[in-house]
């Protein structure tokens, strides 16, 4: 296959990470859907989801409030966007670092409108101050305020409408208990499946009015690492290639062009996941080290390992946490094609 102007394509920014850049916002806006029938996988969590909508529409009741959590990509916001729509209401959008003071947080629940649903994407990270806030207004739809100093300081109770609060995280476990159990509705969004990521990038590809066969969208599917978002950013780097080589059509030989040339592997690993397992293998007789060591070999912060690198090679079972430090488990030695150590000390040579 002849694709012209190759170098052409300069991708600075890590592809396959999960976090959503500020570039793609408006075209991820294009993307979601805005139904719940649109919506795609997360089957158990919709389902229950639309139970509670219904019920709440057929009481005129406003939804109780909903904790949505899980790895970053996988449609928080847009379930989020989509309960808003399904109850035909407004939603208001912000984030837990956004809100860095009290009055902050009372702005925001004073210009709610009744049913009105507020979003606030990562929540665990809302200071404890201002999350103080939101346990009265969450029950008790008020909110305290201290006007004054000193003796003088009185509290005034302000009425807030009834709205519905929608909280999202990556973090489940950083959630205070009382933000937590305030939470009626709790919805864990797990990975896509490739079946499920090939019918969201057949959409997708629909929506951006290129053609793509089936077989091309499973090639994007099965390396998109479980998830939507990593999905829909190889769909439009791979349509960038078929574009510039005059292909009309992405099938498994365009896309598989397009993600070896994006040094995208089979399982959706980078050159920066396989330089990580190397680097434990080779400078740490694959483990265990410690992250600090870690990050200082590969010249990257320790939360940036963590965060950014670690939740999709311990998901696939390449990488072990242990108490002692990450160890690159045989899975890992076999994918980067290093002979695995076994306990008698002879290395365990292998084909593929």
């Amino acid at each position: 296959m002849d694709f012209d102007n190759e170098n052409e394509f300069d991708f600075e920014s890590r592809i396959v990470s999960s976090t959503l850049r500020s570039a793609e916002e408006d075209a991820e806006n294009t993307l979601r859907p805005k139904k719940l029938d649109e919506y795609i996988g997360q089957t158990k969590a919709k389902e229950n989801l639309k139970v509670f909508i219904d019920a709440a529409r057929q009481r005129k009741e406003t939804l109780d409030h909903v904790l949505l959590y899980g790895p970053p990509g996988l449609g928080k916001t847009t379930l989020a966007t989509i309960t808003a729509n399904e109850l035909n209401v407004n939603i208001h959008t912000t984030s837990g670092p956004a809100i860095e003071k009290q009055g902050d947080l009372v702005a925001i629940l004073t210009n709610l409108s009744d049913g009105d649903v507020l979003f606030i994407d990562e929540i665990h990270r809302l200071p404890r101050n201002v999350e103080e806030i939101l346990y009265p207004a969450m029950e008790d739809y008020a909110v305290d305020i201290i006007i004054g100093k000193g003796p003088s300081a009185r509290s005034i109770r302000i009425d807030l409408p009834k709205f519905t609060l929608i909280g999202a995280t990556t973090r489940a476990g950083q959630l205070s208990q009382p933000l937590r159990d305030r939470h009626g509705i709790i919805l864990k969004l797990d990975l896509y499946t490739p079946d499920e990521l090939k019918e969201i990038v057949t959409r997708s590809a629909s929506i951006l009015g290129y053609s793509i066969l089936p077989e091309g969208a499973a090639e994007i599917a099965s390396r998109s690492r479980g998830t939507p978002r990593i999905a829909n950013r190889l769909l439009k780097r791979v349509r960038d290639f078929a574009q510039v080589s005059g292909k009309e059509t992405i099938d498994a030989e365009v896309a598989n062009f397009a993600l070896t040339k994006l040094e995208i592997d089979k399982l959706g690993l980078d050159n920066l996941d396989r330089r990580m397992l190397e680097t434990i293998i080779r400078d740490y007789n694959g483990g265990p080290v410690g992250l600090d060591a870690l990050a200082a070999t590969l010249g990257e912060e320790a939360i940036t390992l963590e965060d950014v690198y670690e939740p999709y090679l311990l998901q696939i079972q390449f990488l072990k946490r242990t108490q002692r430090g990450r160890c690159v488990t045989e899975l890992g030695y076999n994918h980067v094609h290093i002979p695995y150590p076994n306990p008698s000390g002879q290395l365990n040579f292998f084909s593929e």
